[in-house]
């Protein structure tokens, strides 16, 4: 499986739930937090989808998406242990650290497998 299959979803589900947390609290940390994050994970997911296009890996993309995955982790973690709230810290957590390790697998398997013109 590709990074950006995974990482568009994610990033959209990241600046979903930032606008939303800023709708329903007016938190501007929750707006400024999940839509900064999701931007950069959308971008990061469509450079790594352009390169797959062109047959070729982007490390600066993976970076960024591990990067990304990473600070949310560690955050939203940390929240989640203050507060013991489920929602969002916790999922957010959870959906975080899953991400940061697929992210991690992609980084030491060398990235996208990009298929050759045969297959």
């Amino acid at each position: 499986m590709h990074d950006f299959c995974f990482t568009i979803p994610y990033g959209l589900l990241v600046l979903v739930g930032g606008v939303v947390g800023y709708a329903r609290r007016g938190s501007t940390a929750s707006l400024a937090g999940g839509a900064g994050s999701g931007v950069v994970l959308l971008l990061a997911g469509f450079l790594s989808l352009k390169a797959f296009e062109k047959r070729r890996n982007s490390y600066l993309a993976l970076a960024l998406e591990t990067l990304c995955s990473l600070i949310l982790t560690f955050v939203m973690g940390k929240r989640y242990l203050e507060t013991s709230k489920i929602m969002p810290a916790g999922l957010v957590a959870a959906l975080s650290a899953m991400m940061s390790l697929f992210y991690l697998y992609k980084i030491a398997s060398g990235g996208n497998h990009i298929p050759t013109k045969a297959e």
